[in-house]
């Protein structure tokens, strides 16, 4: 891994530097992911021994502790080995997009890009640019880890940077900020729809919108840029060199581009706009034009819900527009020739994930494991009550939901299920309280943002070790928290100071969002 070459690294290096030595020390990812699982099995037969129990904050059933090491804990753990490795989340999603990418990739058209892109943009500005467009990926769900983090480190590489320099400042962008955004993204409506029912356990006709954080969102995503910026030039950068100038200079991803170059940019440039438009075509409500709508669903009044199938679709969104763009560039610049050529690129994108889809299968086992053994909803039970008991005033009982949000976070991955349990605990709770169930899941969203980076219950977790690996063949989980760990802990300082900030001074969270109830 390389390092700064001064004499004394200042402190913040040398304690990384430690974590990252101490989390390296740790078996191999995949291996690592295997002996949590077993712990997991261990933790689920030490819980069910115990009687540990909680009351469901939904249904108010008793929920208990599902021991794995029972007959049908070993039943399920058989006949769900596949399962849970086919039906994880994230697994179809990378396949998917990377056959698409790797077309473009292998035409040629990505590197020429690239190379555009780090020529015309200011050298000094590409991280606040790459961390805003990584915030700005979330609207489109979580096409982020996928094509932006792996896009940041080839281009800072080709800028003579360090690959992993683009990749933590992209990640940091997608994961850290997932909650802070311009627009309105496929979270929000689903995020609304889970408190809008906890709400309504004590106000049954109360509406909670999908703009209901949006202010506050608008407002974070500068603040989340600038903080990203700041950790990356400040913090990371001095643990990851640039390339030498000389290196940099004889680069070829900084020389100039040729005609052939230039011409298929060109037609790739037409084939996207021409893609696009088709997209934007059916986006439009039926019968605003001619064959108008076919992307909509008709029976849905509400934009969002309308465009379900879209929002919904992105990554065969990605993977078209990775295929035509990489093919008219390739045809165009003379690098694809017949359709072998582009079966070609698709095989060589898939050759690449042999050790992610290892990682995988025990990741998803681990994940699989948590949630059956109900360990996830009594950690988070448990820490609801805690919380309540402290009777805090306003700005010290919001920070530590925020706190005990981001905590919960590293055990159960998922923004919606997390919330799905946790809503109808402190939801009602606050509201009791006087506060707004759209402040609630403001303060809920910070939380859950900031740890996401560290989580290793995060869906993505597993792909973006992968991705480190391909530029630090040795990097492992203690790797990716040495880097990620800062921004975790700058993000939570930053957006809780807004947020205490934001409660003191009243502002509405969204459109006729009201802090008090």
């Amino acid at each position: 891994m390389p390092r700064s070459t001064t004499t004394r690294r200042p402190l913040i290096d040398r304690v990384l530097g430690a974590i990252e030595r101490g989390g390296n020390a740790l078996p191999h990812p995949a291996t690592l992911f295997a002996i949590l699982a077993l712990l997991v099995i261990v933790a689920s037969w030490i819980g069910a021994q115990l009687g540990v129990e909680v009351q469901h904050p939904r249904t108010g059933a008793t929920v208990t502790v599902f021991n794995l090491l029972s007959i049908d804990g070993l039943h399920r753990i058989m006949t769900g080995l596949v399962t849970n490795f086919t039906s994880f989340a994230p697994l179809g999603t990378v396949l998917v997009a990377l056959i698409g990418i790797g077309v473009a990739e292998h035409s040629g058209l990505l590197g020429a890009a690239l190379r555009r892109l780090v020529l015309a943009a200011p050298r000094h500005l590409l991280t606040p640019i790459l961390v805003f467009a990584g915030v700005m990926s979330n609207m489109a769900s979580e096409i982020g880890y996928v094509l932006l983090v792996p896009l940041g480190a080839l281009i800072f590489s080709a800028a003579g940077r360090h690959p992993l320099l683009g990749m933590a400042a992209a990640f940091a962008g997608v994961s850290g900020g997932y909650s802070a955004n311009l627009l309105i993204g496929t979270i929000d409506p689903l995020l609304s729809g889970l408190s809008q029912e906890a709400a309504r356990i004590v106000a049954p006709d109360y509406v909670v919108t999908p703009l209901a954080n949006w202010y506050f969102m608008v407002l974070s995503t500068p603040l989340i840029t600038l903080l990203g910026w700041w950790v990356t030039e400040r913090i990371v950068a001095p643990r990851f060199p640039d390339a030498p100038p000389q290196a940099a200079d004889a680069d070829p991803q900084q020389q100039q581009l040729n005609e052939s170059e230039r011409r298929g940019l060109r037609r790739a440039g037409l084939a996207t706009l021409a893609f696009t438009l088709l997209l934007a075509w059916g986006m439009l409500p039926a019968g605003a034009l001619p064959g108008t709508g076919f992307l909509r669903l008709a029976a849905e009044a509400d934009t969002l819900r309308a465009l379900a199938p879209v929002l919904s679709g992105v990554v065969a969104i990605i993977f078209a527009y990775g295929v035509i763009a990489g093919f008219a560039y390739g045809v165009a610049a003379g690098t694809i020739r017949s359709d072998a050529d582009v079966i070609k690129g698709m095989s060589a994108s898939m050759a690449t994930l042999g050790g992610y889809l290892v990682l995988v299968f025990f990741a998803a086992q681990f994940v699989a494991f948590f949630n059956q053994t109900q360990l996830g909803l009594v950690l988070a039970v448990k820490g609801a009550a805690g919380l309540k008991a402290l009777g805090l005033p306003a700005v010290p009982l919001f920070l530590s939901f925020i706190l005990l949000t981001a905590f919960v976070n590293l055990f159960m991955g998922s923004a919606s299920a997390k919330w799905a349990l946790m809503a109808p605990v402190f939801v009602p709770m606050f509201m009791l309280l006087g506060y707004s169930p759209e402040l609630i899941q403001a303060a809920y969203r910070v939380g859950d943002s900031v740890t996401n980076i560290i989580s290793p219950m995060m869906s993505y977790f597993a792909l973006i070790i992968a991705f480190f690996q391909r530029y630090e063949p040795q990097a492992g989980i203690g790797t990716l928290v040495a880097v990620m760990l800062p921004y975790s802990v700058v993000f939570l300082l930053g957006w809780s100071a807004l947020f205490a900030l934001w409660l003191v001074l009243g502002l509405p969270t969204g459109p006729g969002a009201a802090l008090a109830y």
